[in-house]
């Protein structure tokens, strides 16, 4: 399943000689998602390791999210999910990014509500402390699986009745539509953090789970800020990509 194997000293730990070929195996559709590795002691032996080398290999698969391991009836380990991308060298709505890659992303919305905004979101979006607001907290689902947790901020002076409108579909083409506005460029913060209760419960996830916390600021053509957005992203789920650009 993995393919034969010439594990090697003088290449590094034979660990990591092993995870590799893990990967490749996946990149090349060797192992498809949900694929069952062999027992550990069958493939041990297969690849010629110790049980503590093959097991070493297997943590550092599971730790960078290449495969799941279960225990109990039915348990074992197998090829997980594969990751999103979430490509930050350019602005885009993650449904439209996705759906590049093949996969369907929907939202579900948790709560819409107008609100006062309080000093951080005021200055985000260039308005006086205070100001009515709409917020959308959504979930992101692909495959029908929790991805990624919205909290999303738009002045109501600018975009009144918004939230009369359905939610579930592109907040940037609703914006468009309703109003001739969209943003088309974004500063974007990345911060790790861990899941907290609301974290966990929204996206399926067990307290202290790590996650990439996303704060967005996004402009308009006359650079204005249109959306100020705090995203939590599951680290089992998605990677961040950025592509570096020569200096101009």
């Amino acid at each position: 399943m993995i393919g034969p194997l010439e594990l090697d000293e003088a290449r590094g730990p034979l660990y990591a000689q092993i995870a590799d070929a893990v990967v490749a195996a996946i990149a090349s559709g060797e192992l498809s998602p949900g694929d069952r590795l062999p027992a550990e002691r069958e493939l041990a032996r297969e690849l010629g390791v110790s049980r503590d080398t093959l097991r070493q290999a297997l943590r550092d698969l599971q730790r960078h999210g290449h495969v799941s391991r279960t225990v109990g009836r039915g348990g074992g380990t197998f090829v997980a999910e594969p990751k999103l991308d979430r490509n930050l060298s350019r602005f885009s709505g993650l449904a439209d990014e996705q759906r590049e890659q093949g996969i369907e992303i929907v939202a579900r919305v948790l709560s819409a509500t107008a609100r006062s905004a309080g000093p951080a979101v005021a200055a985000a979006l260039a308005i006086e402390p205070g100001e009515p607001l709409h917020e959308i907290v959504r979930v992101r689902l692909a495959e029908g699986r929790p991805v990624a947790l919205e909290h999303t901020y738009y002045a109501a002076e600018r975009f009144p009745g918004l939230l009369d409108h359905p939610l579930e579909g592109s907040i940037h083409q609703l914006l468009r539509s309703l109003y001739g506005e969209t943003p088309i460029r974004a500063v974007e913060y990345l911060e790790p953090i861990l899941a907290g209760p609301d974290e966990a419960s929204a996206l399926e996830i067990e307290e202290g789970a790590p996650l990439m916390f996303v704060e967005r600021i996004a402009y308009d053509e006359a650079d204005r800020p249109v959306e100020f957005g705090r995203d939590v992203y599951r680290g089992d789920r998605t990677r961040m990509v950025v592509w570096g650009l020569p200096e101009r």
